[in-house]
């Protein structure tokens, strides 16, 4: 038995395709270091053909950790860790803007495990960005500048309450997600807590404004970062085959599901890992 896995990169900054692993099958502890290892460097992976139930995308998560239950989002009746990201005509996407998963909470996900279930004939790819390669290529004035700021990131930003009214069971459920989830703030540039590289941790999904700066400044400023993160020379884009699996570190990345297959339907399943409380350290 060969343990040991094929890794093929597929750019400079971010992004490998694995070869060599089912990972509906509990994963062999070197198996295991040899995704973290690998995981840590190229920060999302991409592995193909690994059909994959709802208990078994579960179980290879919890290798990495707790889950997080999602407020909103519904989920595979035979896990709740599992979200159900389902998106057609009647409901249409609500991820194509570029983001990083959950980050409105006090310890958001440190990894997330995306599975292809149903694909359209054609879209549907996703993008990542990597908040390395981002934060290396802006000048030394201003990292040192946004070294010392915070942000604030907000669940309503993604969530605003026009997308959520459509029975009184779902308002409730949006007011209660709400209520669980006031505006907090996390540091701008974020040291990753086991390989110890710096990133940048805005996103426009979530990040609201820069509470420290006034408003036009903060605005200003979070515009020029949000435009910075996607240029095209930090980002992987993946082509979605049914039973693909992709890993993202969702401490250095964000991403961007293209939502240009309408009518059709996409459905993935999406396990998220809980990670730590984001931190800055020179």
């Amino acid at each position: 038995m060969n343990d040991k896995l094929t890794i093929t990169p597929l750019g400079p900054h971010i992004g490998a395709e694995i070869a060599g692993l089912t990972l509906a099958e509990p994963l062999t502890q070197e198996h295991f270091e040899q995704l973290h290892r690998a995981l840590l460097k190229y920060q999302v992976l991409f592995l193909r053909d690994q059909p994959i139930n709802p208990r078994q995308q579960r179980a290879l998560a919890n290798r990495f950790g707790d889950l997080h239950i999602h407020p909103v989002y519904p989920h595979a009746e035979e896990a709740e860790e599992i979200i159900v990201l389902d998106t057609h005509d009647d409901n249409p996407p609500d991820n194509d803007n570029w983001h990083t998963d959950v980050t409105f909470i006090e310890t958001p996900p440190a990894l997330a495990i995306l599975a292809a279930k149903q694909l359209p004939p054609s879209g549907g790819d996703t993008l990542w960005a990597s908040g390395i390669a981002a934060l290396a290529a802006l000048s030394p004035p201003l990292q040192k500048l946004l070294a010392g700021l915070e942000a604030e990131h907000d669940f309503t930003k993604s969530f605003p309450a026009h997308r959520h009214n459509g029975s009184e069971e779902e308002r409730q459920r949006w007011q209660a997600a709400v209520a669980n989830n006031p505006p907090l703030r996390h540091p701008v540039l974020r040291t990753h807590p086991v390989s110890g590289r710096q990133a940048l941790f805005v996103n426009e999904g979530f990040t609201s404004r820069l509470p420290s700066l006034p408003a036009r400044e903060s605005e200003a400023l979070l515009g020029f970062l949000f435009d910075h993160i996607r240029r095209p020379e930090f980002q992987v884009r993946w082509r979605w085959q049914e039973n693909d699996i992709a890993i993202w570190d969702n401490r250095v990345t964000q991403h961007y599901a293209n939502a240009d297959y309408l009518p059709a339907r996409r459905v993935m399943h999406r396990a998220t890992i809980l990670g730590d409380k984001p931190f800055w350290r020179p």
